[in-house]
């Protein structure tokens, strides 16, 4: 049986979740007062940190309008990948790197989001190559992890050229593939 993305996402939350529960870890970013989520767990600290945690969303993300905009279905994947949590970037390593998972803070970050995806659909477009969806960035600036919309695919995508490298048949195999990591940041 495959797994769904859903899953596979769930299950790495909770690794995370794990990973942080060790002894002085703790999930923490700057707060901004201007920036609220879901996520935010308490009250900031005198650095001004706030601890945050990965929060599953009341209802899944709606990608209908940027569909309608683009004339275009996005992968059923990438949806749930987006559509599931509220979070900041999840932080994972793999035998190659590191990588951040992206992940929407909140709702106006969820739309700008969107409107990072329609921007990346256009230029893929503009550049006659197959449509992708970006869903991690590595440590690498000129390469992010995206999904082949056609095919569901998880590709290494150096940006601007055409993807050529299939890291994994589909995103719950490529999620359940990697490991939580400490930002490196």
């Amino acid at each position: 049986m495959n797994k769904s993305v859903a899953q596979s996402l769930d299950e790495f939350v909770q690794r995370l979740i794990k990973t942080y529960a060790a002894p002085g870890s703790v999930l923490q970013t700057e707060w901004d007062e201007n920036w609220p989520s879901p996520c935010e767990q308490g009250q900031p600290d005198e650095r001004g940190l706030i601890r945050w945690q990965p929060v599953k969303r009341e209802h899944p993300g709606d990608f209908s309008v940027t569909e309608q905009a683009l004339e275009m279905t996005f992968h059923e994947d990438v949806k749930s990948f987006y559509g599931r949590y509220w979070s900041e970037g999840l932080d994972a390593s793999t035998p190659r790197g590191a990588l951040q998972l992206i992940q929407p803070w909140n709702e106006e970050d969820f739309e700008r989001l969107l409107q990072n995806l329609v921007g990346h659909v256009l230029m893929k477009r503009r550049l006659k190559q197959p449509e992708t969806l970006f869903i991690a960035v590595t440590d690498d600036d000129d390469f992010i992890i995206s999904v082949d919309n056609a095919t569901g695919n998880v590709m290494l995508e150096q940006v601007g050229l055409e993807p050529t490298e299939v890291l994994a048949q589909s995103l719950s195999e490529f999620i359940d593939q990697i490991e939580p990591a400490m930002p490196s940041h």
